[in-house]
């Protein structure tokens, strides 16, 4: 009975960690998208096709 509260703990555990991650992750890329996004718009007028 103990074996499957330790694997249900870890489990458990590895989950959360991965959720912070998943989140820093996401919030990074969509800072970055807004930047690139500011950066293109500001120098739109500058493009030559």
């Amino acid at each position: 009975m103990e074996k499957a509260y330790k694997t249900m703990r870890s489990a458990g555990a590895g989950s959360i960690a991965l959720g912070i991650v998943m989140v820093v992750a996401g919030v990074a890329t969509g800072i970055l998208a807004i930047i690139n996004g500011a950066r293109l718009l500001k120098n739109k007028n500058g493009l030559i096709f």
